[in-house]
């Protein structure tokens, strides 16, 4: 039996169907391998889920990695030092509104990512760290008067940071620095506080020039009994050597003879050399 080797229209449609279909399965198949492939940056870590159950015993380190589209996921996770910024209102011990604006310097632990993953998510920020912050900072400004806390802000902030990381130990986020950057308190408080400031610098000036004072009159003491008991050293000496009364006049004496000699006028020693 010949083949019918008849080009028809079914004929052609069929072939440009296939030459097309081609491309279009290439294209599928190349855009499938680009969606499951993963690549982890430095200071990032990654874990592996199968229908969103954890497959990772261990974090996956910086790298590409591939998985199944779906059913399979790689969660990523910052493991970089993070800022976190917050004003917070709250009171001082002795009850004056402040509002604290704190500066948090954290990271996650990198071998800890899987933990936190099974037992937080990656909503471990809203879920677990800023309710801690925000708790830490209230609790530790309310054990400072509002004028100590502003001396001491740097106490508190060390305070603050020690509580903070006992808390969150347990959920593999590490707190590095905590520093509380501004201190703002109601205008008529900040104005006392001013005030308070200012009385105890005109305190210590005052303190200063006692001392000041002290210092100088003690120095005029000791001057004047020195000058009290070279006189009375002198006097004793010249009591027992008539000698050196003479010897005081020439110490004194300028050298030069009066030119005009008066009657009741003394008149000038000289000793002759016998």
């Amino acid at each position: 039996m010949k083949q019918n080797n008849t080009i028809t229209p079914s004929n052609i449609a069929g072939t440009a169907g296939k030459i097309i279909s081609l491309p279009l399965i290439l294209i599928a198949v190349a855009g499938l391998a680009i969606s499951s492939a993963k690549q982890i940056d430095t200071g990032k870590r990654g874990i592996r889920t199968w229908w969103g159950e954890i497959t990772s015993k261990e974090p996956l380190s910086e790298g590409l990695y591939f998985y199944v589209p779906v059913a399979g996921n790689i969660v990523e996770y910052d493991c970089k030092t993070q800022l976190y910024a917050e004003t917070f209102a709250t009171y001082t011990k002795d009850m004056q509104t402040a509002d604290i604006n704190i500066a948090i310097n954290y990271s996650l632990d990198p071998n800890g990512v899987v933990d936190l993953h099974r037992k937080i998510g990656s909503t471990y920020e809203q879920k677990v760290l800023f309710p801690a912050i925000s708790g830490g900072v209230k609790d530790v400004i309310g054990k400072w008067d509002a004028a100590s806390l502003v001396e001491n802000r740097d106490k508190a902030a060390k305070q603050i940071l020690e509580n903070l990381s006992k808390e969150l130990s347990n959920s593999h986020i590490l707190l590095e620095s905590v520093a509380i950057r501004n201190i703002d308190y109601s205008d008529t408080f900040e104005r006392s506080i001013e005030a308070k400031v200012v009385a105890k610098q005109k305190a210590e000036e005052a303190k200063n020039r006692t001392v000041e004072v002290q210092e100088e009159a003690k120095q005029k003491v000791l001057s004047a009994e020195a000058e009290a008991k070279s006189m009375q050293i002198r006097a004793e000496a010249l009591a027992q050597n008539k000698s050196l009364v003479s010897y005081e006049a020439v110490q004194k004496w300028d050298g030069k003879l009066p030119v005009n000699i008066y009657g009741s006028a003394p008149i000038p020693f000289i000793n002759a050399v016998k």
